[in-house]
């Protein structure tokens, strides 16, 4: 089962990857702005999705166990990602959020060629803004958020299981 697990992530991982590495390489034609918005976007998505994944590992059953009772329709959902929290961490935390570090710092490599050729900022100096930018802001999120994430753990649970049941059909 576990090596069945170990195939999936890295089959996922591998078709996640490129189709990012796919877009990312298009992405270099764009205006300069643009480029650091999504970016941003890139950087918020692996910080929202690490939040996740901390969130399903640090809630509790039980809580989820009363809602299915009172039925609320998400509770199943929940009860489900609670019950795969090890998987949904890894997807979160691994699969995602990785894949989101790897496109950042492609993007990061663009926007630093940028500031070098274009605008004329020292390729060592711009490199070293762009990196830290990059690596200030993923670290610092993701620490910020996992405060979060564990305070607040049943409410983001909750608010992943409504997301879920619009995308998951009913069985």
């Amino acid at each position: 089962m576990q090596k069945k697990w170990v195939l999936s992530v890295f089959i996922i991982s591998f078709i996640l990857s490129a189709i990012f590495s796919g877009l990312s390489s298009f992405l270099s034609d764009f205006n300069v702005l643009v480029l650091f918005i999504i970016l941003i976007v890139v950087i918020s998505i692996g910080i929202l999705f690490d939040m996740i994944g901390v969130a399903v590992l640090t809630a509790k059953e039980a809580p989820f166990h009363a809602r299915s009772a009172k039925k609320v329709k998400e509770a199943k959902a929940c009860l489900v990602l609670l019950k795969n929290s090890t998987k949904v961490s890894s997807v979160c935390n691994d699969i995602v959020g990785d894949i989101c570090g790897i496109v950042s710092g492609g993007l990061g490599t663009t926007l630093t060629i940028y500031l070098y050729s274009e605008i004329g900022i020292n390729p060592l100096l711009s490199t070293v803004l762009v990196t830290s930018f990059i690596s200030a802001l993923t670290v610092g999120g993701k620490a910020y958020f996992k405060i979060i994430a564990t305070n607040k753990s049943d409410s983001l649970v909750l608010i992943a299981g409504k997301i879920i049941r619009v995308f998951i059909p009913k069985k």
